[in-house]
């Protein structure tokens, strides 16, 4: 899934942009994360966002329209990195795959913790547009998980509900690592990773036509 096909009218580039504009809409996207990467979306008022980025204000609401737009924009284009680079390299052999798309969720969890909060615990209130992007990350994520374990994305709806339940306890394992990191990214990687396996010598037991990869199965 190609989650950047989600983003709301709102938060695309204007129609009468140039080459110039997006350029300029791409720089203030870049500011946004650094302001955003660990402070919450209430910590910070258009003013201050403005006063850091050493822009004009009404600058941020041309290109966005609203703080809740901005943000939005900023945790999207993080997303579609963070997709991006799980899929990324499907050359490669299947085991490091796997542990290359963990390693890089992890990572982005270390790296961005205020929006990987916002991202995995709904955002802004209920906002419905920031539920869609957690939706999508984790059906991308899922989707790069069973293309790396069975070599094709067309997956079966018990095991796409399997990688779907282990996608989710990833979630609250990264939330609570962020919060107090005692492990290693290397070894919450390789946690990560046995667990995978369990899960899917499970989706295998009850789906035989969606058997484990062999590192899976060394692991039983």
């Amino acid at each position: 899934m190609n989650i950047s096909q989600q983003r709301p009218p709102s938060d695309r580039p204007r129609a009468r942009g140039t080459g110039r504009s997006l350029a300029r809409r791409a720089e203030l996207i870049a500011i946004g994360r650094r302001l955003f990467a660990d402070t919450s979306y209430d910590a910070l008022s258009m003013d201050d966002i403005a006063r850091q980025a050493r822009v004009a204000k009404g600058l941020i609401y041309y290109y966005f329209e609203s703080k809740r737009g901005y943000y939005l924009a900023i945790i999207q284009e993080s997303v579609d990195e963070l997709v991006t680079t799980a899929a990324s390299g499907p050359e490669r052999p299947q085991v490091e795959r796997v542990h290359r798309t963990i390693d890089g969720y992890l990572r982005y969890a270390e790296q961005n913790q205020a929006a990987y909060r916002t991202i995995v615990s709904g955002g802004v209130g209920f906002d419905a547009e920031v539920h869609a992007v957690r939706d999508g990350v984790r059906e991308a994520i899922v989707a790069t998980i069973a293309q790396g374990a069975y070599g094709r994305a067309d997956i079966s709806p018990l095991a796409r509900m399997g990688l779907l339940a282990w996608v989710c306890s990833v979630e609250g394992a990264a939330l609570d690592w962020i919060g107090r990191p005692g492990l290693s990214r290397e070894t919450m990687c390789e946690l990560l990773v046995k667990t995978l396996g369990g899960a899917l010598r499970a989706i295998e037991e009850l789906d035989p036509a969606h058997p484990a990869p062999p590192p899976a199965r060394r692991d039983g």
